[in-house]
């Protein structure tokens, strides 16, 4: 037994709730089949899956999740000793079948390049019957891009980098771990820009204490009023991480001296009321910046998002942004969909699970008829990058849709039958065509007639 493995083993023992015994087989077996292999670094094999373990275990996911992350490589690398029916029999059919879904495919290809896409492809499929598949891939995706520099070559290494900013990072903010995006995106960036990266830090680093001492005081002085007010808060600063900064950079075409929003102060607070009342204090103590307010609570993100983010401009003139949110919603933002992972008999206990997966499901459904693996990716890569607004119907429900949608999408999206019979649509109560842009927070009503079909002319506007 290693020792990475018993301080995983005290940490599950310290969580509660986890099945040691089944967790210990799991160790046992990966033990037994990844025995005398190593990693490229020289490593035993070992390391490896109980990092992904471990990562899952910091996700606070369930006992099957902790035993797959433990067996993820073991049919791919050891076909001889493990296969999944003996996973099956030995760990029950989810186990097997999470296990099945993040193994690669043991067939020949033309390209490293098709077997990438139609590996990236079988996961996306099989991540639709259970989304532990995906949380498993990232936290083993992680691991590797720790730990890239000591095993790949540096063209390899770049190709994995670029593969993890298009897909798995956009993928972990779609299921809204920040946690996990944020260290993808700066550990791919590193690789793909080492010398512009090496600036950012430099420069960071000659102004941290001019930047420190700013935060502290804008901090300090949070603390107090809230401390007055009799709101009990948790207050800290946090810097954008090296991604965040280097996309702004080169977005906005500014140097990092013109970039103000560096830094965000965090209120946590333990109720939805006290968000509010920490934002009504914050505002009597700086001015706020127009059109720079965002209200994620009274309008949560798809991901699950929720927090006020407000930006201010300090007494020397300066912006800073403060973000407030409760102790449950910080949660979310850290872990996303992992954060509402209660297994009961292999179903999700959590009644809204399916709604907060929808955008998944509904992706995968619109892609399984694309016949081309690189089509498919294409689409996926655009639906997992894009930018989204949010509309309401007319009932008040949030919908969220992809910039630059039009009322036929908004009508696709409440239900195929609806995008089906469409004959008009109202937009803030206005009747308007249907290839209309719809903008953040517009009402759409759409307008439908039994019998009517799909008309050819809406595959050049939806």
């Amino acid at each position: 037994m290693t020792v990475q493995y018993e301080e995983l083993y005290k940490r599950l023992e310290k969580l509660g709730g986890y099945d040691l015994e089944k967790i210990n087989r799991a160790y046992n077996l990966a033990e037994r089949c990844h025995e005398g292999q190593l990693r490229i670094s020289g490593e035993p094999y070992i390391i490896h899956p109980i990092a992904v373990a471990k990562i899952c275990a910091e996700l606070q996911l369930d006992t099957d999740s902790i035993c797959a992350a433990f067996l993820h490589d073991t049919i791919e690398d050891c076909p001889d000793k493990a296969n999944l029916q003996m996973i099956k029999k030995e760990f029950g059919s989810d186990v097997a079948e999470i296990v099945d879904g993040v193994t690669k495919l043991k067939i020949p290809f033309v390209t490293k390049q098709d077997e990438s896409i139609e590996n990236l492809r079988k996961m996306f499929m099989a991540m639709s019957s259970d989304i532990r598949i995906i949380l498993i891939k990232l936290a083993d995706r992680l691991h590797n891009m720790r730990t890239i520099s000591s095993h790949r070559s540096p063209l390899r290494q770049k190709e994995i980098a670029e593969e993890t900013l298009s897909i798995y990072a956009p993928l972990a903010h779609r299921l809204g771990i920040f946690k996990i995006k944020s260290e993808l995106e700066d550990l791919s960036i590193q690789v793909l820009e080492p010398e512009r990266i090496a600036d950012i830090k430099l420069s960071l680093a000659a102004e941290k204490e001019e930047r420190d001492s700013f935060i502290n005081e804008q901090i300090a002085r949070i603390r107090s009023a809230l401390a007055e007010a009799g709101v009990k808060a948790e207050v800290n600063g946090r810097i954008k991480n090296y991604y965040s900064i280097f996309n702004k950079m080169r977005r906005q075409q500014k140097e990092l001296s013109e970039i103000f929003d560096l830094n965000a102060i965090r209120i946590i607070v333990n109720t939805v009321r006290e968000c509010y009342e920490s934002l009504g204090i914050i505002h009597t103590l700086w001015k706020p910046i127009p059109g720079r307010f965002k209200d994620y609570i009274a309008m949560p993100k798809q991901n699950m998002y929720q927090s006020i983010h407000t930006t201010l401009i300090a007494d020397n003139g300066m912006p800073f942004e403060v973000q407030i949110r409760t102790w449950d919603m910080h949660r979310i933002a850290e872990y996303g969909i992992a954060a509402h992972w209660r297994y009961k008999e292999g179903k999700s206990a959590d009644a809204d699970f399916d709604k907060k997966v929808e955008w998944l499901r509904q992706m995968l459904e619109w892609q399984q008829e694309v016949g081309d693996s690189r089509e498919f990716m294409e689409t996926v890569k655009h639906d997992l990058v894009n930018d989204y607004i949010y509309v309401f119907s007319p009932k008040g429900d949030v919908y969220e849709l992809p910039s630059g949608s039009v009322p036929l999408d908004f009508a696709y999206r409440v239900h195929t039958q609806i995008g089906h019979q469409t004959v008009g649509a109202k937009v803030n109560h206005r009747l308007v065509p249907l290839d209309t842009e719809l903008q953040n927070g517009d009402i759409v009503e759409i307008l439908t007639a039994k019998g009517r079909g799909p008309s050819r002319d809406w595959l050049k506007i939806a």
